[in-house]
């Protein structure tokens, strides 16, 4: 059974040497890549150029991505090549991307590399593509989970947030963390309960018993 993993940071560029880009190291993504192959899993693991974390282990199918569109590319080629019993959206994408930048006196700047002389820039943004809105399209038979990080607000207000990712993704679950959260992570599989863990490890191992138990049940 063939499970994707995304992990890592995206990046939009500004130009050819600047980008815009999220903090994420894809700790969490190789991490759970590593267990699921420990589980007896394939995993193709799709994971963000930027990311620092070594990884995965050499049993996994590595591709790199750059974009969000990279990333969603990778994912239709996945689609079209072979039958995915589950994916685990862990990347941190950027929402935005550039649009267009000027200068201060309203001019477009495409330069390869935009000179410093030009003064005081402004970046005009627009959003980027919202590949989880994609994914049900792509794997309509695949276990589907999301992930939602959240820095501000309260923790009633990060989970209502989990809740709605489900469904206005149709995904089957959603791990929620970060600040608004609170210490460690939360993991709603839709239509059920928050079920909570202290560390990386903790969830990671929870979540490969959860998708074999929801695999071993769904062929009952």
């Amino acid at each position: 059974m063939k499970v994707i993993v995304t992990c890592g940071p995206s990046y939009e560029p500004i130009d050819q040497v600047r980008r815009l880009t999220n903090f994420s190291t894809g700790e969490l993504g190789v991490h759970l890549s590593n267990q699921l192959i420990r589980a007896g899993f394939e995993v193709i693991c799709l994971k963000g150029s930027g990311a620092t974390h070594p990884g995965p282990a050499e049993q996994c199918q590595l591709n790199l991505f750059d974009t969000n569109d990279d990333l969603l590319g990778l994912l239709q080629q996945a689609s079209e090549t072979h039958e995915i019993t589950a994916v685990f959206h862990v990347a941190a994408l950027c929402d935005y991307k550039v649009k267009r930048v000027e200068d201060d006196q309203g001019r477009s700047c495409d330069s390869p590399k935009i000179a410093s002389r030009s003064g005081a820039l402004t970046i005009h943004l627009e959003p980027a593509t919202k590949v989880i809105f994609r994914l049900r399209e792509l794997f309509p038979q695949s276990i589907i989970i999301g992930w939602k990080y959240e820095l501000a607000g309260t923790r009633a207000e990060a989970i209502d947030k989990a809740r709605r990712q489900i469904a206005e993704n149709r995904t089957d679950g959603c791990v929620v963390n970060g600040r608004a959260f609170g210490s460690g992570f939360g993991f709603f599989p839709a239509m059920q309960s928050l079920s909570e863990y202290g560390n990386k490890t903790e969830l990671v191992d929870s979540l490969t018993r959860w998708l074999r138990e929801s695999l071993r049940l769904a062929v009952r």
